[in-house]
């Protein structure tokens, strides 16, 4: 598990930095997205998640959910293209779910991927994630999560 500014950043995942979400591929070929601990520590305590519906096809870049904190509303951006297959009903019942497990509970939808390997060209992972976020922290005088 990397850490950056006592933000967990999991090596193993793939980043759109800009957008502060992560994909993860599953043994099912599926693919899960979400918001990084970054991203919820911007926002603050969450209060509400509003998914896509299951079966709607999603663009790369474009809104798979709205998330509300007390101050802040908007998308988080599908790092990866494809049709939704699940959202969380967990974070629907305790949206603050995403600020205290991001990578895991927290997770905010679930893809049937349309062009992965295309889709991941400009994502991040590894150490590189790791390099990426301290450069956007330090632009983004952000002290730490």
């Amino acid at each position: 598990m990397g850490t950056v500014r006592g933000c967990e950043i999991p090596e193993d995942l793939y980043y759109n930095v800009e957008n502060n979400v992560w994909a993860r591929k599953e043994d099912d070929g599926s693919v899960t997205i979400g918001m990084t601990a970054f991203a919820a520590a911007l926002a603050g305590d969450l209060v509400a998640y509003t998914p896509k519906k299951v079966g709607k096809s999603i663009k790369k870049d474009k809104s798979a959910a709205t998330v509300e904190s007390g101050k802040w509303v908007g998308p988080v951006k599908a790092p990866v293209g494809g049709d939704v297959t699940a959202t969380n009903d967990q974070v629907a019942n305790d949206p603050s779910l995403v600020n205290r497990d991001p990578y895991g509970d927290g997770w905010l939808a679930k893809l049937d991927p349309a062009d992965w390997d295309n889709d991941i060209a400009d994502l991040v992972t590894g150490q590189d994630a790791l390099d990426v976020f301290e450069k956007k922290m330090d632009a983004d005088g952000f002290d730490g999560c």
